[in-house]
């Protein structure tokens, strides 16, 4: 199956302790509260596991053990089933969570060819 149009990240959503402000850090038993995304995709076919690995690894690389840091990964027809649903477990989340990112807002993710520069 091929998806109908270019991969897309349409939001980006901070959840968890992080975005309800109430983390923990204890320096004495090094933990910390982990840092969780939630990234909503155009199309489901860009859900897949395999989309994601070269994300996970820079993230692995840039940060190390220095905190955990997890991905979820939902495509926006998963985001209007959950409301269809009422879906408490993802609609709750994601309205306590911070959107960072929104496509129909902010400026696209990686567009570097507009700006000239070339990966």
């Amino acid at each position: 199956m091929q998806a109908p149009e270019p991969g897309q990240i349409k939001r980006i959503i901070l959840i968890g302790p992080y975005a309800r402000r109430n983390w923990y850090e204890d320096k004495y038993t090094i933990d910390f509260s982990d840092y969780e995304f939630w990234i909503v995709v155009n199309h489901p076919l860009f859900t897949d596991e395999r989309c994601w690995l070269r994300a996970r690894d820079v993230i692995r690389s840039e940060l190390g053990k220095r905190c955990a840091v997890d991905l979820g990964i939902y495509a926006k027809s998963d985001i209007r089933v959950a409301k269809a649903e009422r879906d408490t477990f993802i609609l709750d989340r994601i309205e306590a969570g911070i959107t960072l990112y929104r496509s129909s807002r902010d400026a696209p993710l990686g567009d570097h060819d507009s700006r000239g520069i070339r990966s």
